[in-house]
């Protein structure tokens, strides 16, 4: 064996040495609170994948979608024809569309009122709030009552959040936090939405 061979073989042993100690570690179960913000694509998507990966352990999916209006996009095609996922399509629209607050408001207190039946409904394994960051940053929603509401959950019911600029509030309540960046987009260079890509 070469030295440089030798020399990967015992910084990937003692790199396993690590991480098995951490695994073993880590011994506390429960539900968690995920937030995927930041400017970049692929938040929702990344919480979709989420629902693909619960529905492999023979879980329940919640999802409550706050700006959407839309009812065919892919995902949701896909995934609410299945009979553990219960998803809600709860928006009017993007805020710069409905351009009516009132309007917004009246949709974000109705997607709430499901967001607040799944949480308190312990056969849901994880619940997607997906642009609920929006909701809050408008003040549509209080906050501090949105924040109240998630921590009463069931011990074992996960939840993830999506959508841009999340809270510190919010983030300091979360077990995990993404922040997604805006490197480069094809919207920028004038290309369309694509279907099966962002649709």
């Amino acid at each position: 064996m070469t030295d440089k061979n030798q020399r990967h073989q015992k910084r990937m042993k003692r790199k396993k040495e690590l991480i098995d100690k951490n695994i073993s570690a880590a011994k506390e179960e429960k539900g968690l609170l995920l937030i995927l913000t930041g400017n970049g694509k692929g938040k929702s998507s990344s919480a979709f994948g989420m629902i693909a990966r619960s529905l492999g352990h023979n879980m329940k999916v919640g999802v409550v979608q706050f700006i959407k209006g839309r009812t065919d996009t892919g995902e949701e095609a896909f995934f609410s024809s299945h009979a553990d996922v219960d998803w809600q399509v709860m928006g009017e629209g993007f805020t710069w569309d409905t351009q009516n607050r009132e309007k917004d408001i009246a949709a974000a207190q109705k997607g709430w009122a499901e967001a607040q039946r799944m949480l308190a409904d312990p056969s849901y394994n994880l619940i997607i709030f997906d642009e609920l960051t929006y909701i809050l940053n408008y003040k549509y929603l209080d906050s501090d009552a949105v924040i109240s509401d998630i921590n009463k959950r069931p011990n074992m019911q996960h939840v993830v959040i999506t959508g841009r600029a999340a809270s510190d509030a919010l983030c300091n309540e979360a077990d995990t936090v993404s922040e997604i960046a805006d490197i480069k987009h094809a919207y920028h260079a004038g290309i369309k939405a694509q279907s099966g890509i962002d649709l």
